[in-house]
């Protein structure tokens, strides 16, 4: 396979069909969800003339990844969006957050100690 054959069967990847999803109807409200999407590909090539291993060579891959990122909610004629809420994100702040309250005040309970 060479690289623009990897490229026409990645094209869909990256539509607006992954980033929104299929409206959801529930009574007079809509719901539609949304995802942030990344992609990455590559490729490659070779040849190698003499040596103890002559040959030519190849490569390509893409990569692709989707996440979450809320839904837009469509009631009475208003749109309204609502995020996601990424609680590891949340926790791993806090954490982050009082390893350095801590080693500020061990810092300063140290510098008192001194005097």
């Amino acid at each position: 396979m060479d690289i623009m054959e990897l490229v026409e069967k990645t094209k869909d990847a990256a539509s607006v069909k992954r980033v929104f999803g299929e409206p959801i109807r529930h009574g007079d409200v809509t719901v539609i969800p949304v995802a942030k999407i990344g992609q990455g590909g590559g490729g490659g090539s070779g040849t190698s003339e003499g040596g103890e291993h002559p040959g030519q060579g190849a490569g390509g891959g893409f990569g692709y990844g989707a996440v979450p990122a809320g839904v837009f909610v469509v009631k009475d004629g208003e749109v309204r969006w609502q995020p996601v809420v990424d609680v590891n994100r949340i926790v791993l702040g806090g954490q982050i957050v009082a390893v350095v309250l801590l080693l500020t005040i061990r810092a300063i309970v140290k510098r008192r100690r001194k005097r």
